[in-house]
This record gives structure tokens, C-alpha cells and sequence, in this order.
């Protein structure tokens, strides 16, 4: 189970759930889903990443060194928060996610769902900093995105 914390209504723990079954996991997990507009993106852009632009999704994982690992509570006892570990936060732009639906000619709700994955991947560790790191997180994307019997982007 992967327990998302958000105040928006949305299917966020099925997408959260494929998350977890393509990653292997068997822990609970839970992690914080946030919505921020353009300035409020562009600010935490700055602040965290010192790129003064907007964008459509951050990740702030709590973990370090989990990439690929089947996450054990045991392991960070310190992160057990009522019986989950907690991983993260990822802040999506919902305005960023409707111009890309736009440009990408799916729904926003279909972006959303895409940019939630990425954001969850990089809380279990994934990046895309080198092309061997892009081609493992695009591929695990798919394969989530597949399970939710959504389409590629």
C-alpha cells in the first residue's frame, strides 16, 4: 500500500499503488501530494533547485540511497509515522500539467496522473541525470502508466 496525503480528490492511491507494485515494494508507504500555482512553483524552483523558471512537478524525497531497493520499516525507524514510511512530497503545478495536456493532446487529469508517477519515482530514488537513469525512470513509468491502462506520453 502506498498512502498518498493530499486535500484534492483525485484517484491518487491507485496511481500511487502501481507505483508501488512496479517498484517491488512491500512496506507501507506514504508520501504528501501538494498543488502549488505558477509563483508558488517558480519560488520553490529558486529556493530548492536555484533554477528561477517554473515547472510542472518537485520531488522532496526523505531517503537517501533507495533507488531499486524494496524499502524495509525496520531500516528507518526514525521515518515510521503510523505504521508507513514516509518517503516524500512531490508538488505538482496544475497549470503547468494543463499547458503540457494541451501540447501533449491528452486531458489534464492524464497529465496529473503521468507527473504524480515521476514525482513518486524520484521519492523511491529514480533520476534522470544520466541516459542510462532516464532510460530505467521512462521505462518504469510506462510500465505504471500500463498498469493504470493509460497510454504513454
Amino acid at each position: 500500500m502506498f498512502e498518498i496525503r493530499c486535500d484534492k480528490k483525485g484517484n491518487w492511491a491507485e496511481i500511487a499503488d502501481a507505483v508501488y507494485v512496479e517498484t517491488a515494494q512491500r512496506e507501507a508507504l506514504s508520501a504528501e501530494l501538494l498543488f502549488a500555482g505558477e509563483a508558488e512553483i517558480r519560488r520553490l524552483n529558486r529556493e530548492t533547485r536555484a533554477v528561477d523558471r517554473v515547472t510542472d512537478v518537485l520531488s522532496y524525497p526523505t531517503l537517501d540511497g533507495i533507488r531499486g531497493k524494496t524499502l524495509k520499516l525496520r531500516d528507518f525507524p526514525f521515518d515510521a509515522e503510523e505504521g508507513t514510511l514516509m518517503v516524500g512530497s512531490v508538488v505538482i503545478c496544475r497549470a503547468q500539467a494543463r499547458a503540457q495536456a494541451e501540447e501533449y493532446g491528452h486531458s489534464e487529469e492524464r497529465e496529473i496522473t503521468y507527473l504524480l508517477i515521476h514525482g513518486l519515482l524520484h521519492l523511491l530514488g529514480y533520476d534522470h541525470m544520466t541516459e542510462e537513469d532516464k532510460r530505467e525512470m521512462r521505462a518504469l513509468e510506462k510500465r505504471v502508466l500500463a498498469r493504470l491502462g493509460e497510454e504513454e506520453v
